[in-house]
């Protein structure tokens, strides 16, 4: 009776180790798709803020149906989802760590890219959730790079 309570018991601890294992693995997979989710949505609203700078009027601080100057603000740059950058041209290379720095267009382009790195590791294990947004006057388009 001994050896079988001894193999129910070895049997239970090693039950209990994967469920943890599991767990654990489902919650940070949990929090990068969080993280990646999140980072989206920011994009997202700051690509709307580009678009209003392009509509406005010169008159009013925009860019009268242009990029040109258009910046983010100090609050946009960096919050709790991660780091966001504006480009003449997209960038694909993937960072383990938020690059600073704010990038200002003066080119008079129609299209723009908003680059958002996330807090979370992604996909490949070793860079920074990262996403780009496309604007263009009428349009933004958002793609997951890692």
């Amino acid at each position: 009776m001994g050896q079988q309570q001894l193999l129910l018991l070895v049997l239970g601890v090693i039950i209990v180790g994967i469920a943890v294992a599991v767990g654990l693995n489902m919650f940070s997979s949990s929090a990068v798709d969080a993280n990646r989710d999140a980072v989206t949505s920011d994009l997202t609203h700051l690509a709307s803020k580009a678009q209003q700078h392009y509509k406005k009027p010169t008159t009013m601080g925009g860019g009268n149906n242009d990029f040109n100057g258009f910046t983010l603000g100090t609050l946009d740059t960096l919050n709790s989802n991660g780091g966001f950058r504006v480009s003449p041209t997209v960038v694909n290379t993937k960072v383990a760590a938020i690059p600073a720095g704010v990038i200002t267009i003066s080119a008079t382009d129609q299209e723009i890219f908003l680059i958002g790195y996330g807090t979370e590791t992604g996909r490949d294990g070793t860079n920074l959730v990262m996403a780009y947004a496309t604007i263009t006057p009428t349009g933004i388009t958002t793609t997951i790079v890692n």
